[in-house]
């Protein structure tokens, strides 16, 4: 579980987080949403301890994220962003077992744990071998999940994972990706700016605004429950051209 009480962030003069408590309940998804600069990447990366709030408190199974603990929270805990953020100088192979190795896996654990992973995401295994250049954009976030479940932890955290893919294989990943959580049963916290994708995969979905929590729940909340106008204005404003043109032409 992850916790945070009271969270407060800003940069500079800038207000980032203002006092945010949430919980992210074991074995379920919950998702980020909100617009640019709402401040949900910013509650994820404190979940991690990429960087620290200026007051309040972030927890990890009833312990404080903090400088002393946050490494060894980390090793319980796997981080997916946007493009992968893969070694570009490291085989998809050597991408996924890279912290196996620094604590010392033996090759056969680490070799049966990445053909596990492998028949898990769907990757194909002679890929293994390929430099991060040489993998399709849904290729390389297939290993980036990898490398996030390569330590079986109890959390993944991700940051946007299908955002730059085209359509077509951001729908294949989301099939997938859903898949995973349900056979995983992970506490997975996901970011996204689309209310259908956070509709998707969220058990519970988590809208912000300036810093501020407006409104958490399901879709359904959100649709028939709005708690301000501002909820229905974010839900219509991502109306796709496809459904306004149905819409015109009906």
């Amino acid at each position: 579980m992850l916790q945070l009480s009271g969270v407060t962030k800003s940069f500079g003069n800038v207000p980032a987080l203002r006092d945010i408590s949430l919980t992210a309940e074991p074995g379920r998804t919950t998702v980020l949403i909100g617009p640019s600069g709402c401040g949900k990447s910013t509650l994820l990366r404190m979940m991690i301890g990429l960087i620290w709030p200026d007051s309040g408190s972030v927890s990890a199974d009833g312990t404080l994220v903090t400088p002393e603990t946050i490494l060894t929270l980390r090793r319980r805990m796997g981080y997916v962003i946007q493009d992968g953020g893969l070694f570009p100088h490291l085989t998809a192979r050597e991408n996924v077992v890279l912290m196996a190795r620094y604590l010392g896996w033996s090759a056969t654990r680490i070799t049966d744990r990445l053909t596990e992973l492998a028949a898990l995401t769907q990757f194909p295994a002679d890929a293994l071998q390929r430099f991060p250049a040489q993998l399709s954009g849904g290729q390389k976030q297939r290993v980036a999940i990898m490398r996030a479940l390569m330590l079986d932890p109890s959390v993944i955290l991700l940051d946007e994972p299908l955002g730059a893919l085209d359509p077509m294989i951001r729908c294949e990943l989301q099939t997938d990706l859903r898949r995973i959580f349900q056979t995983l049963h992970k506490t997975v916290v996901l970011v996204t700016h689309d209310i259908g994708e956070a509709g998707y995969f969220g058990d519970v979905i988590v809208l912000l605004r300036d810093g501020r929590i407006v409104q958490q729940g399901t879709l359904h909340d959100f649709v028939h429950a709005p708690a301000e106008p501002f909820v229905t204005q974010f839900i219509n404003a991502q109306r796709s051209p496809l459904e306004t043109l149905r819409g015109t032409l009906a």
